[in-house]
């Protein structure tokens, strides 16, 4: 190759390689996000960390959120829509949007935050999901017994405790709390406590006020609600229940606290988000969901109101004070 020849091939080399650049931030993508109710705390960590990797809304990027206002029946359907818009990637909220997400395309990548996905069939092993999913699988279950050992040492006098779980997810999910173990885990814990436990299902929104009426009814000390998408979409009306009724309540993550909750155990959600757009950045740079290995929170956190303690009549230990992660005063 002579020297004009060399100058011209590393002339068009150079700029050719911006070109490509700018081709590439030029073309908008389409993020699908499909999740019960808008939750500022898990989208907007989101949609920061996307525009730290340089995927700009209103720019080179649109995200189409679908939501289904607690009726999950609705997903089908709305995980169907975002693959006629086409979609190039689907992030979904909870293991019922995931499962419709999965039902309705083999093709288009999905990032999930879900419990048990390879119980749920959404990826052959963490390591490997081996499909077209791949995502953050939640710690819940695992967290309850600390959740209860928490709570008693806050409400020392709690003898009866009362475990709200979400009947409609657990439909959903194919499984429930037996099938996961998860209702042995509580009860080895509770006795250990001394705490009795009584299970409220509830499955729409109006039944919440007939579950936390009947908590007081059956004089339970002390509320667990397990960790669900359907709750985190109802925590006003859920922390004002609790207060109303005088119940010293454990949550999933801060969200509730923040909201005038008691007290939370469990992963930073706002992490999690982050996470999510980790691998959304990641497959639209040409990475398959196959071979991403799916994640599990490392940050979790305990979180005290003490506003809320006061309110109920508490003094939080300050041991528990010492251990946790935020308080709020």
């Amino acid at each position: 190759m002579d020297r004009r020849t060399f100058l011209g091939t590393l002339t068009g080399g150079l700029l050719a390689a911006p070109l490509a650049v700018k081709a590439q931030q030029a073309s908008t993508v389409k993020i699908g996000w499909l999740a019960p109710e808008p939750k500022p705390f898990a989208l907007a960590p989101f949609r920061q960390a996307l525009k730290e990797s340089g995927w700009i809304e209103g720019g080179n990027l649109v995200i189409e959120a679908r939501y289904s206002h607690g009726a999950a029946v609705r997903y089908r359907e709305l995980a169907g829509e975002l693959v006629r818009i086409k979609v190039d990637a689907m992030v979904t909220d909870g293991t019922p949007a995931t499962r419709a997400a999965q039902q309705a395309t083999a093709t288009i990548p999905i990032v999930f935050v879900s419990s048990n996905p390879v119980e749920q069939g959404f990826a052959e092993s963490l390591s490997r999901p081996g499909k077209n999913l791949t995502g953050v699988a939640i710690i819940g279950g695992e967290l309850n017994p600390k959740r209860i050992e928490f709570l008693k040492n806050a409400a020392p006098g709690m003898v009866r405790l009362a475990i709200l779980e979400d009947q409609a997810g657990v439909g959903l999910a194919l499984t429930t709390m037996s099938v996961a173990g998860n209702w042995a885990a509580l009860e080895a814990a509770s006795r250990q406590l001394g705490v009795a436990l009584m299970l409220l299902n509830v499955h729409k929104t109006d039944a919440l006020d007939g579950a936390f009426a009947r908590a007081v009814k059956e004089r339970a000390g002390g509320i667990l609600v397990l960790p669900s998408a359907f709750f985190a979409s109802e925590i006003p009306q859920i922390v004002v229940l609790a207060a109303q009724n005088r119940l010293p309540a454990m949550y999933e993550h801060r969200a509730f606290v923040e909201a005038g909750g008691l007290m939370s155990y469990g992963p930073d959600h706002g992490d999690m988000s982050r996470r999510l757009a980790v691998y959304v950045d990641k497959i639209l740079k040409g990475a398959k969901p196959a071979d991403l290995p799916i994640e599990q929170p490392t940050q979790i956190e305990l979180v005290i109101n003490l506003k809320t303690a006061k309110a109920l009549g508490l003094t939080i230990p300050p041991a528990l004070l010492q251990r946790a992660d935020r308080v709020i005063e």
